[in-house]
C-alpha cells in the first residue's frame, strides 16, 4: 500500500504525478501548509485523474480564522484566488481555489484530523477498489469521469451503490 500522507510516491508515479510532485515542491506548498497535517487526496494519487482534474490538499484546522489569515498571507498573490467558507457534511469547512503553473489547487481545511476526512477516506477505499478490480475497471471510472460524472458517483454506477458517498465509506 502506497503511503499517502507524505507525496514521495509521487516522484516514483506517471509523468502527472511527477510534474504534480515538482509543482508541489518548487512552490513548498507541503512545507508551508506543515502545520496542517497536509495530504493530497484526491484523483491524481490514485491515477484516475482527468485533464481537468485539480490538487486536492486537504488540511486539519483547529482555528478556522487562523488559517483563514494564514491562507490570505501566503496565497493571495496566486492566480485565481478564492477562498471561502462552506459547510461539507454539516461540517465547517474551509476551502482555497488557485492556480499554480497548468495545475488547479484546492485546499480544503476542516476540524478534523486528515486522515479521518472523507476525501481521505473515499481515496483509500477508492485505491484499493482499483488494487482489487484491475486495469478495465480503472478506464471505466476515468471514462465516466470523462463524460463528467464525479468519482464518487462513477464508482457507485459501476459497483451498483445506492449513495457512493457514504456506501463507499463501508468497503
Amino acid at each position: 500500500m502506497i503511503d499517502f500522507t507524505t507525496i514521495d510516491y509521487l516522484k516514483k508515479g506517471n509523468e502527472k504525478q511527477k510534474r504534480a510532485f515538482e509543482v508541489l515542491a518548487k512552490y513548498k506548498l507541503f512545507e508551508k501548509l506543515k502545520d496542517y497535517s497536509p495530504i493530497l487526496a484526491g484523483t491524481i494519487p490514485i491515477e484516475i485523474d482527468i485533464e481537468a482534474s485539480d490538487l486536492d490538499i486537504i488540511c486539519e484546522v483547529k482555528n478556522e480564522s487562523d488559517f483563514i489569515e494564514f491562507l490570505n498571507q501566503n496565497f493571495q498573490d496566486y492566480k485565481n484566488f478564492i477562498l471561502e467558507k462552506v459547510t461539507a457534511n454539516d461540517e465547517k469547512s474551509i476551502v482555497l481555489n488557485f492556480m499554480l503553473e497548468e495545475f488547479p489547487i484546492e485546499v480544503f481545511g476542516q476540524n478534523k484530523p486528515t486522515t479521518e476526512q472523507n476525501a481521505y477516506r473515499h481515496m483509500i477505499v477508492e485505491y484499493k477498489i482499483l488494487q482489487e478490480k484491475g486495469d478495465d475497471f480503472k478506464q471505466k471510472i476515468i471514462e465516466l469521469k470523462k463524460k463528467g460524472i464525479k468519482t464518487e458517483p462513477a464508482f457507485g454506477i459501476l459497483l451498483g451503490l445506492k449513495n457512493p458517498y457514504e456506501d463507499l465509506l463501508k468497503f
